[in-house]
């Protein structure tokens, strides 16, 4: 081999020798880069999956209070129609036993032409004008009718205020 022919080898691999090393340089410098891009991502990440946790959290505590007004607010109104209904069947009790009569008030007649005699009792209270005491029948037929009434109120109550806790 002549001396040019070493001479061009020798800067063949001197060349070889300073890419790769370069090559090596910056893959160093490169990689040292992307490892800390990598670990910002991951901090990124890291503090994305933080706030999606603590937002979970904030909006399951919000449902469990939600789920706790509207408990409350149903243990009322079960309370209130369960009242109702008691009330209701001792006075269709009371009704039933002759215990309590029923009376409606009698608009005054000038001619003096009413066909119902007015009923008072010895022992009774009555203000007003005229009264005339219902047929046991008619007053137990007035009481599911106040009754059936009272229920649609309480359920009327009841939906409102569910929708006002929903909405709160």
């Amino acid at each position: 081999m002549s001396p040019a022919a070493w001479k061009l080898a020798g800067v063949l691999a001197l060349m070889f020798v300073t890419a790769g090393g370069t090559w090596k340089v910056q893959d160093w410098r490169y990689g040292k880069q992307l490892a800390e891009q990598t670990g910002l991502h991951q901090d990124d990440l890291n503090a994305i999956s933080n706030a999606a946790a603590a937002q979970v959290r904030a909006d399951q505590d919000k449902r469990l209070e939600l789920e706790q007004r509207l408990s409350a607010s149903e243990e009322t109104h079960y309370r209130k129609l369960s009242d109702a209904q008691k009330n209701q069947a001792r006075l269709r009790d009371r009704l039933a036993t002759s215990d309590l009569r029923l009376s409606v008030l009698l608009d005054e007649d000038p001619a003096g032409s009413l066909p119902v005699p007015a009923g008072t009792e010895a022992g009774g209270v009555v203000h007003g004008g005229t009264r005339a005491r219902l047929d046991p029948a008619h007053a137990q037929r007035v009481v599911a009718i106040t009754d059936a009434g009272d229920q649609g109120l309480i359920a009327l109550a009841a939906c409102q205020a569910y929708v006002r806790e929903i909405h709160k």
